[in-house]
């Protein structure tokens, strides 16, 4: 994690400057897509109605995750897209990300329960953030995923 604190901003779609939204799908695509090796359709129609919250450091755009609102996704609210720029990886920087988002998610719709789709491979750091698996791991875009929810 780079060594100053992070500025976090949580902004609805129609906030984002142009500049801010080509670094969000530019880390996206970095991790998701580059890294992961996975061809997908990452740009599904929905980020228009969901909230986008960026963590923003001397590197930029450091940490990502996107603010599902119930009903788009799932029936509960959801965060997805959790991503971290690879450099800044290695200090807990994804925990400190889990945590705002929920906390933003909370602030934005109330508390409420999350469900999430977590690659299957990374359960116990989900199970961290109070995720518990509710269902059978299944394959979205070739990689093993396994749906999650956090209690209310």
């Amino acid at each position: 994690m780079s060594s100053a604190p992070l500025n976090w901003r949580c902004l609805p779609f129609d906030a984002l400057h142009a500049r801010t939204l080509y670094a969000l799908l530019q880390l996206r695509t970095e991790v998701f897509v580059m890294e992961q090796d996975c061809v997908f359709q990452d740009m599904d129609g929905a980020d228009a109605q969901c909230f986008h919250l960026l963590g923003e450091g001397a590197r930029g755009l450091e940490a990502y995750a996107r603010l599902v609102p119930a009903g788009l996704k799932f029936a509960e609210a959801s965060i997805g897209r959790v991503v971290t720029l690879p450099a800044a990886r290695g200090g807990g920087l994804g925990h400190v990300l889990m945590r705002e988002a929920v906390q933003a998610l909370h602030g934005l719709w109330g508390v409420q329960p999350i469900r999430i789709g977590a690659q299957a491979r990374l359960e116990a750091f989900y199970r961290q953030h109070g995720f518990e698996p509710v269902g059978p791991i299944y394959i979205e875009d070739g990689i093993d995923h396994i749906e999650m929810v956090r209690a209310g």
